[in-house]
Order: C-alpha cells, then sequence, then structure tokens
C-alpha cells in the first residue's frame, strides 16, 4: 500500500502561498504557523490534497540551502506506506541516499514513524508510516497534531465541497539519458510499475515519456526526459538547475465549473487556439454534444477519449479533461493541471499529451527560448 500524504513547496514567501492557494484554488488554510526558528512552514488543504509551503526565516534553513540551489518549486513528495523499516532497508540496498534517518513520534493516540531519502535532482521523497488509535482499539489514518518538528501530521478527511478533491499525477523531468534510470529508480526502491510510453515530436522539439504507476495503482507519476536540445523539457532543466516536478495534476469532479471559477478568481491558464476544437470535432466518435463543446472550448479545456470505443458504450466512453495553469512562479518552471476523468477514464491521452506539449511551445516562443 502506498499513497500520497502530502507535498513540499519551498518558497521565498510561505504567507503570500497561503493566501495564493486559498484566494485562487480554494484551498482553506489548515495551520496558522507550524514554523521553527529558522523556516516558517504554512499548511493548506483541499479535499485530501495537502500541500506544505516553506519559507526560510534564516540563512540556516534547508529551504534557504535549496533555493540557493534551485528556483521555488516541490522540494518533497511524501508517501504513506505500510512499513517505513523496509522501505528504508530497500532504499539503502539500492544505494540510495538517506537524507532522514528513521525518526518515531507518538502524541496521545497518534503514532509516527518516518524517513527521508533523496530521489533526483533537488527532490526528495518522505516516507511516513502513520496510525491513529481510537479508543476503540481501532487504528485510522486521520489525526489533527502537527508542529514544526513533525509538520506531516495533520486532518486528512475530505472536504465534500472542494472543487479539487485529489493528486491525479505528479510529474518529474529528468536529464536526457537519464530516463530509463529513473523508471529503474522507482522500479526497485518504490516497487512502480511502468505503464504508458509517449514519444511526442513535433517540428520544433520533443520528448519522451515513461508513465509509472504503484502496484495499488493509487500514485502515478509520469517521467519526462527531453529528446531535443531545445525541448520544454531542457529549458525547465536548465531554469531549475536539474531534475525536477514539473507539474502536478488536480482532479476536480466537475472541471468546467471549477476553471470558470479559478479564472474569476485571477488564476492564469495556458491558451488553447481555436483551431484545436476545429479538430476535435472531426475526430471520430466525439461523445460530447455540441452544447458541451462550445463551453469546454469557451474554457479553454483540452479533450481526449477512446476514438475506437464500440458505438454502443461511445456516449458514456472514458473521457478526459484536462487544462494547465501557466508556470506560478516567477521562472518557467513549475505549473498546475487540472483534470476531470469521466466514464472511469484511466491513463493519459497522446491528443491532449501533444497539445499541451505544443501550448507549452507556444509560451516558449513568446520567451524566445524557441524559435
Amino acid at each position: 500500500m502506498i499513497k500520497i500524504d502530502h507535498v513540499h513547496f519551498y518558497v521565498e514567501d510561505a504567507k503570500v502561498w497561503r493566501d495564493w492557494f486559498v484566494h485562487h484554488l480554494g484551498f482553506e488554510a489548515v495551520a496558522d504557523s507550524i514554523s521553527s526558528f529558522h523556516t516558517c512552514t504554512q499548511v493548506v488543504k483541499s479535499g485530501v490534497v495537502c500541500f506544505l509551503l516553506s519559507s526560510p526565516l534564516l540563512p540556516t534553513s534547508p529551504v534557504a540551502k535549496f533555493l540557493h540551489q534551485h528556483p521555488p518549486g516541490v522540494a518533497d513528495v511524501a508517501f504513506i506506506i505500510e512499513d517505513v523499516e523496509a522501505a528504508i532497508a530497500l532504499a539503502q540496498a539500492h544505494d540510495a541516499e538517506i537524507i532522514q534517518p528513521i525518526q518515531e513520534h507518538q502524541e496521545g493516540h497518534i503514532f509516527l514513524k518516518w524517513g527521508k531519502i533523496s530521489a533526483w535532482g533537488g527532490l526528495t521523497h518522505t516516507l511516513i508510516e502513520r496510525h491513529c488509535e481510537t479508543e476503540e482499539g481501532e487504528m485510522g489514518g486521520n489525526s489533527s497534531f502537527a508542529t514544526s518538528s513533525y509538520p506531516f501530521i495533520f486532518p486528512l478527511s475530505s472536504t465534500p465541497s472542494s472543487a479539487i478533491t485529489a493528486i491525479d499525477h505528479i510529474v518529474l523531468n529528468v536529464a536526457a539519458g537519464d530516463l530509463e534510470r529513473a523508471v529503474a529508480w522507482y522500479e526497485k526502491i518504490l516497487d512502480f510499475q511502468p505503464q504508458q510510453v509517449f514519444k511526442i515530436k513535433t517540428d520544433r522539439s520533443a520528448l519522451h515519456s515513461r508513465v509509472m504507476v504503484s502496484r495499488n495503482g493509487s500514485v502515478q507519476m509520469p517521467i519526462n526526459e527531453p529528446a531535443s536540445s531545445n525541448s520544454q523539457i531542457q529549458e525547465f532543466l536548465d531554469v531549475n538547475r536539474g531534475p525536477g516536478i514539473q507539474h502536478i495534476a488536480l482532479r476536480t469532479p466537475n472541471l468546467i465549473s471549477a476553471i470558470a471559477q479559478f479564472r474569476a478568481d485571477g488564476l492564469s491558464l495556458l491558451s488553447v487556439p481555436n483551431s484545436y476544437y476545429s479538430r476535435l470535432k472531426q475526430r471520430q466518435g466525439l461523445p460530447l454534444s455540441h452544447q458541451e463543446i462550445e463551453v469546454i472550448a469557451q474554457q479553454e479545456i483540452l479533450v481526449d477519449w477512446q476514438e475506437d470505443a464500440p458505438v454502443e458504450v461511445q456516449n458514456a466512453a472514458p473521457l478526459l479533461l484536462q487544462i494547465f495553469t501557466q508556470p506560478i512562479f516567477n521562472e518557467p518552471t513549475f505549473f498546475f493541471e487540472f483534470i476531470e476523468r469521466r466514464s472511469q477514464a484511466q491513463g493519459f491521452g497522446e491528443g491532449n499529451f501533444r497539445a499541451l506539449f505544443e501550448a507549452i511551445e507556444s509560451e516558449q516562443i513568446k520567451r524566445g527560448t524557441l524559435s
């Protein structure tokens, strides 16, 4: 069993970014502050999605050291696992660097055990084994305790009114030639399994991608490498000064209404040309009404589906709706994706993958990094 517990961002001002998530994406602030003497940490939450936001108060803060090497972004992806001692032992057996040896903590009925390993570039993974013993002696997974020393114990219950309900996937960019090594690392260390393969190429640039999925299917982690020297993946690697998390996809049950609200709240999203929707209408087996296509085009949402689905199920064919923000920080590195999966749609559609690639190419041209 493995699932995402939280994602930890290192930023220049945690309170500013706490307010950004609240005002632009409808997150709630969970903890007023769980700061230490050298680091300020804020927690925001939507559904079961929890983000930690840390900024340095002193040069001795690990956040300050990270920001000296990289622009703001994701520093750690934390996973809940069943046996942290076995996981750390496995990581050591495969020569993974142990950043933090196993720690233990108990607070009332809450039992916590965790360690941290190095992944790619500045990225780390915190591995957490957590239980909460109820008065009846049953074990649960929720708690409401957090301090600066133990900043990853907070409520995990879903908020029904949240527009964002889960993390759908997290995308890692690695250097050219490192894709297979990264795939093997996640296979050996975390028991992820390789799924889809993508090779996206336009007249201007290219990338290769492998989708890694945890054995229980709850964690999806596509890994990209540049396949041309001017690829948007290479631009990320250059600006990020090494490998790192390119984007996080947040799942929503109603993407159209969520995006309309996000736009009203001032969120900047990638543009999609009208020609995309002209081509969309010409594709076989379009499982949407003309009216819905018009609303989707108005919000500039990407659509993908299985074209060869049997006629009798085309109206209920698995369907992906996706849209992407502009980079949220000052430099063109990290961005968010929002995704709705209809009719139990699985995996990733090549059409949307290509459309995203082309949309980011357009932004590269505006920045002058792609001729």
